[in-house]
């Protein structure tokens, strides 16, 4: 395993960490607690020192199932969580310092331990991020000992470019691959600046940039990739990267021309995005064992040509920088 600086925390975290979104099994299953250590002990047992949760995923249960795993380890893992998606409606005026507070005393309680590491504010509406009493709050937080670190996931670069104002702000979780290239413009240049730390999500595309996917794949009624495709359940990007089915699939094609040497898109992907150095991590899901020692494939790989690099930005710009760049 590789390590980089996680910004100002000063923290080295595993360059691949773990999304725990659906380390219970698949999104719409009943929580499995078995199968969630399975694939935490997975990743503790190949490296992996980097763990994001939220208190949403599967209503608490990803959580729990972290706080169980950590008491069964002696290494020192570097916990994130979320806070704010359960406000119902996900509004504005819904955030405020007192149901935020809860919500991080809950998180402690499902983890067991007295701290966080890092707690992110869960992709707010925009107006949260013009609200410095909301990054007071974890000042607060921090001072009595419940908070180590704050940072935010955002949808949009704007957003992401607003929060780090904010100087107790240490990371932005944002979404970045080959089809989603826009942070690796002005964001990544301030990121730097403020040495703030880059968490990195989605990063195959919802499965895009695996390569498996045709026409003809299907998808289950209670997965995302069948009924959020246009946004009907939360923020479009999170979906395929907000891009067009079809138009992904022309583009990986031309992706698989490209590196067709290689069996393997996925591992090619996540390579590209580390060639980033403001990138702290990457956090690919699992929702099997196998699937961790998959992703970490990737650092086998040798770094990737300028010839390459050049490449996937013409693919990029030929598909995509007309279509989505201007919305995320």
């Amino acid at each position: 395993m590789n390590f980089r600086r996680f910004g100002k925390t000063n923290q080295n975290i595993s360059e691949i960490g773990l999304g725990t979104w659906q380390v219970g099994g698949k999104w719409g299953s009943a929580f499995d607690h078995k199968l969630a250590e399975n694939i935490l002990n997975t990743a503790a047992d190949n490296g992996i020192n980097f763990i994001d949760s939220a208190d949403v995923y599967s209503d608490g249960e990803s959580e729990r199932a972290i706080g169980n795993f950590l008491k069964t380890r002696s290494e020192k893992f570097f916990v994130a969580t979320k806070c704010g998606r359960q406000i119902n409606p996900h509004t504005n005026e819904g955030y405020t310092p007192t149901v935020l507070r809860k919500y991080v005393e809950d998180s402690l309680k499902r983890l067991q331990i007295e701290t966080l590491d890092l707690v992110q504010l869960h992709c707010p509406p925009t107006q949260v991020f013009y609200r410095p009493e909301i990054f007071g709050l974890f000042e607060d937080l921090k001072t009595e000992g419940k908070v180590q670190n704050l940072g935010i996931s955002v949808e949009k670069v704007e957003e992401a470019l607003k929060g780090i104002e904010f100087n107790n702000v240490v990371s932005v979780q944002i979404i970045f691959n080959m089809f989603r290239q826009r942070p690796a413009e002005l964001f990544f240049e301030q990121a730097k600046k403020r040495d703030v730390g880059v968490i990195v999500r989605v990063p195959l595309a919802s499965g895009l940039l695996t390569g498996k996917y045709t026409k003809d794949t299907s998808f289950e009624a209670g997965d995302h990739r069948f009924f959020n495709r246009n946004g009907e359940m939360f923020d479009k990007g999170e979906t395929f990267s907000g891009i067009d089915y079809n138009t992904g699939l022309e583009a990986v094609g031309e992706l698989k021309e490209l590196f067709s040497g290689q069996l393997n898109l996925a591992e090619i992907a996540l390579r590209w995005i580390l060639m980033f150095e403001q990138v702290s991590t990457v956090i690919p899901g699992a929702s099997r064992p196998e699937q961790v020692t998959e992703n970490l494939n990737c650092l086998q790989q040798p770094a990737l040509s300028d010839y390459q690099m050049s490449q996937v930005k013409e693919i990029y710009l030929k598909y995509f920088k007309n279509t989505i760049h201007q919305w995320w």
